[in-house]
């Protein structure tokens, strides 16, 4: 154990939280490390929505050059940022216990959603929940790491900004003044911490692979096949959320139009022995559903 793990992160202040998570995990199974950070792309193109970018792995892609051309040894991310697809010579090697998959709003005083809202957010997915659940309220674009996001809802009029709870959690930026927004499906993969490492490093494989988490592993597998196989390379709102209970994993998921009008959604349980295609089984149960024609209309519309 006499090699030092390096490991890449984005420098932002949750990025480096999990980088430095893993690293205390690893070094308390004996082995060396240390943090190596850099800016992704994502972070420094603030004006436009990260959709408009065009960049499959915005904030991932810079981690993965460094990896493949050997800066760093390992990368760890918020799994929700990572694509289904890897490039070729990197794999996944552990998902870490996940945190709260749940969606905020984190609110500037009481706001009264029956009368006109200004709500603001980056993320398609949390824009069409939102418009399918409150039609009359306004939605702006809101860029940035946490620490950026949240000074900006401070310095506008808006009545509330939508955040992942567990991002907000583990750098105790967690505010007092936020509402639950338990009827939202999260981002397949939400609240959960991915490590890639290179296929061909075989130490670091195994010393990363000790901190899998089989079950976060298990589900966050369901909800990244049932993105792929919805998303087809194209960016959408979807929402995918598998939990284990006993010997079962329960699925929800549900597909919207970039307006929020329609959606279509499904609920399935299987057993957890059974669980390699089911993330795939949920997704084409929506495409049949409509789901086909709905995604020909964002490609079109992005």
């Amino acid at each position: 154990m006499n090699r030092t793990i390096r490991i890449g992160t984005r420098d932002s202040q949750l990025a480096l939280w999990q980088a430095k998570t893993v690293k205390d995990k690893l070094e308390s199974l004996g082995y060396t490390t240390e943090i190596v950070s850099v800016k992704a792309t994502g972070d420094l193109v603030l004006d436009k929505p990260l959709y408009e970018l065009g960049i499959t792995g915005i904030f991932t892609k810079t981690l993965d050059i460094a990896m493949l051309n050997g800066t760093v040894d390992i990368a760890v991310h918020s799994m929700k940022d990572v694509p289904t697809l890897l490039p070729k010579g990197i794999v996944q090697t552990a998902v870490l216990e996940r945190a709260s998959s749940k969606d905020i709003l984190v609110t500037n005083g009481t706001p009264n959603f029956e009368q006109n809202c200004t709500v603001a957010t980056g993320s398609l997915r949390r824009k069409a929940q939102w418009l399918h659940r409150y039609p009359h309220h306004e939605i702006v674009g809101l860029r940035g790491n946490v620490n950026t996001r949240l000074q900006k809802l401070k310095n506008n009029e808006w009545q509330g900004a939508i955040f992942a709870k567990a991002g907000l959690e583990r750098i105790d930026l967690l505010p007092e003044k936020f509402v639950a927004l338990d009827w939202m499906i999260p981002a397949p993969a939400q609240g959960a911490m991915v490590v890639v490492a290179l296929e061909k490093d075989d130490f670091c494989r195994k010393a990363t692979s000790k901190l899998n988490v089989t079950n976060t592993s298990i589900c966050t597998h369901i909800e990244r096949e049932f993105l792929s196989t919805l998303e087809g390379g194209c960016t959408a709102p979807i929402g995918g959320l598998a939990n284990v209970v006993g010997d079962e994993v329960h699925f929800k998921g549900a597909l919207f139009s970039l307006d929020g009008q329609k959606k279509i959604r499904v609920e399935e349980t299987m057993a957890v022995a059974n669980f390699d295609l089911f993330g795939k089984k949920c997704a084409l149960k929506v495409l049949k559903g409509g789901g086909a024609e709905m995604m020909a209309e964002i490609k079109k519309a992005t």
